[in-house]
């Protein structure tokens, strides 16, 4: 195994995709391209760790040119882009997560719902309401029921006037004994296993490196990166992350459109 120069002080870089990785645009800038060969060239592994689910990750991966290991659907998918393979997946509990439901809807009123399906093409399916957002294909859900018919790896909610922040406490606090709950983006209010995070399925994919915790530094910018720098030795906040965030990171770099990461790792390169 070759060994890292000591100006390279981590053996692991775990980055979100959405606001940290990914421009508002949706591309990847040449400069965070180079300092991320470099730092695997160096002898890093590089690990995407993203909220998304793998449909909604995978073409991202492709266009990167990335081989490796990446963390998928908030910790509950562990994929090989180099096989197209799904290596480890947790489903939710849908009977749990019913009971989760009925818990919040009875404080807050009726939610507005869409659901991920489990697998390598697992669907988004949308209910009447849902607003989504970003690059996400959906399929409407013409009848609720539908919504349970096949293992789901996560439930995504929202409210008519509550904000994201106001309704992941409410859940938290009415139904955070059957399911955890995150914000993963604008209007991205998550209900998922219990003891799901982005920590979880990141320690799982370093055990299968030979890494661990210590040799690790975390690139995010929302709330639900909050256990990957708990996890993580260091954790960078992006200038656009959200403050919930930035007040665990050790460091804050400069926003996703001004190649954050880049910033830190050439730094870290020397």
């Amino acid at each position: 195994m070759s060994h890292l120069p000591e100006s390279f002080p981590y053996k692991l870089i775990a980055t979100d995709l959405d606001g940290t990785l990914l421009r508002s645009d949706g591309s990847v800038s040449g400069r965070t391209r180079e300092a991320l060969a470099a730092a695997t060239a160096a002898g890093a592994a590089h690990l995407v760790v993203t909220g998304r689910a793998v449909p909604w990750t995978r073409h991202v991966l492709d266009d990167l040119g990335y081989r490796g290991l990446a963390v998928c659907g908030q910790g509950a998918q562990v994929y090989d882009a180099g096989e197209h393979r799904l290596l480890t997946s947790v489903t939710l509990d849908r009977q749990l997560a019913g009971v989760a439901l009925a818990k919040i809807e009875a404080e807050v009123g009726p939610l507005h719902l869409a659901a991920g399906r489990d697998g390598l093409d697992g669907e988004v399916l949308v209910g009447p309401g849902y607003a989504v957002s970003g690059p996400l294909p959906a399929i409407p859900l013409a009848d609720a029921s539908d919504l349970w018919s096949a293992p789901l790896n996560k439930i995504y909610i929202q409210h008519p006037t509550l904000t994201d922040d106001e309704l992941a406490d409410v859940a938290r606090r009415t139904a955070g004994g059957f399911v955890s709950v995150t914000v993963a983006g604008e209007g991205i209010v998550e209900l998922l296993p219990l003891g799901l995070s982005k920590a979880t399925g990141l320690s799982l994919a370093a055990r299968r490196l030979g890494l661990r915790a210590a040799d690790a530094v975390a690139f995010g910018d929302m709330p639900n990166d909050v256990p990957m720098f708990t996890w993580a030795a260091h954790g960078v906040a992006m200038a656009n992350a959200h403050e919930e965030l930035k007040a665990v990171a050790d460091e804050t770099t400069a926003s996703n459109d001004e190649d954050g990461i880049a910033v830190v790792l050439e730094r870290l390169l020397g």
